[in-house]
């Protein structure tokens, strides 16, 4: 196997996008919720990576999203996700895509800490970009 060499220049390129890399890792405390708390892992111009931690028995609103699609990967425990009208059980390592304007919820049903990965892409990230339908802890 042939190994390439950087020129200098190369290198400069490479250097400019490790940094530009971890520049987008975010060192923000955790956002604690009634149902847990998140914690922002890396942004850019059209995503944001959070780390979310659901405790056992606990359930996000549900809710939709007028600007950003959502993918979930169950990384821990197991997870009840609410797409529209149905739900399915999600264990570790298994994902799920939830559309822009698609009613969704997340639950814990296990007896130990649910953890997944959200990658979202779009155009806004805001908090307040939240359509909530239904709420057990009186944020609609």
């Amino acid at each position: 196997m042939k190994h390439s060499v950087l020129k200098p220049a190369d290198r400069v390129e490479t250097a400019a996008v490790v940094a530009t890399l971890t520049n987008q890792t975010c060192d923000q405390p955790e956002n604690i919720r009634p149902w847990g708390h998140y914690e922002q892992l890396a942004i850019g111009p059209r995503f944001q990576v959070k780390s979310i931690v659901v405790n056992p028995g606990g359930k996000l609103s549900l809710q939709s999203h007028f600007h950003r699609s959502e993918h979930w990967i169950v990384v821990e425990g197991s997870a009840i996700v609410t797409k529209g009208s149905s739900s399915k059980l999600l264990t570790e390592n298994e994902a799920i895509y939830i559309a822009v304007g698609e009613m969704h919820r997340l639950e814990n049903p296990g007896k130990v800490s649910m953890r997944l990965i959200e990658i979202q892409t779009g155009m806004y990230f805001g908090e307040d970009d939240i359509l909530r339908y239904d709420d057990d802890y009186g944020r609609c």
